[in-house]
């Protein structure tokens, strides 16, 4: 059975999305932040070097990073759905979406939330990063335009990747100003398969 090491409060969330999105049966194995430091706990070193989270088992396969693990899920269990094949038309899109999820739309969220937790001495950064960050946002915005989906006509793997970014930038109310991406995020945030991910994952709230 698949097993997937989940980190409270943290981007594995959209892989027990992903999961239920698949209808496959799967295994979740919690860990807790540090109350304190919000790191994660050292038990998730023993899973993977790097002591991050997500990483899925799927026998003898352990694969972390989450582009990566959403695409060895596409593949694996997809059956043709959530993205097309390497030789058909719209892959080069949606691969790149895949990887700038992860790539350069999360590095300036990251950077603003531990820019915000300096305070003051942070605040000369705070114009330099919402810059960046409303950068990637219009761009998605002008991808995305009134489509229901960044890739296709159905879900797919690029909107798993996809909706961790717009939930993180939602912290701040930076899509107040993009209401067609977070129009998106609610569609995403009310389909089924999320909902049953957040059962079982638990408490979700990015930033606390």
């Amino acid at each position: 059975m698949i097993r997937i090491h989940h980190l409270n409060h943290s981007r594995s969330q959209r892989i027990l999305w992903f999961l239920e999105e698949l209808g496959l049966d799967y295994e979740i194995v919690f860990y807790t932040r540090d109350s304190e430091t919000r790191l994660a706990p050292p038990e998730l070193k023993g899973v993977h070097p790097l002591g991050k989270s997500p990483v899925l088992e799927d026998g003898d396969v352990k694969i972390a990073e989450s582009a990566a693990i959403v695409d060895y899920l596409v593949r694996t269990y997809g059956g043709g759905r959530f993205g097309p094949a390497a030789d058909e038309a719209g892959y080069t899109t949606y691969n790149e979406w895949l990887h700038y999820a992860e790539g350069s739309a999360v590095l300036p969220l990251i950077l603003s939330l531990y820019v915000r937790r300096l305070g003051d001495a942070g605040a000369p950064l705070q114009p330099r990063i919402a810059g960046e960050i409303g950068n990637n946002l219009a761009y998605m915005a002008s991808s995305l335009g009134d489509k229901a989906f960044f890739v296709g006509d159905s879900l797919t793997g690029a909107d798993i990747m996809l909706t961790f970014i717009l939930e993180a930038a939602s912290l701040g109310g930076a899509l107040e100003h993009f209401p067609n991406l977070k129009a998106y995020l609610g569609r995403m945030q009310a389909r089924d398969a999320y909902k049953k991910a957040i059962e079982k994952g638990g408490p979700y709230q990015l930033g606390a």
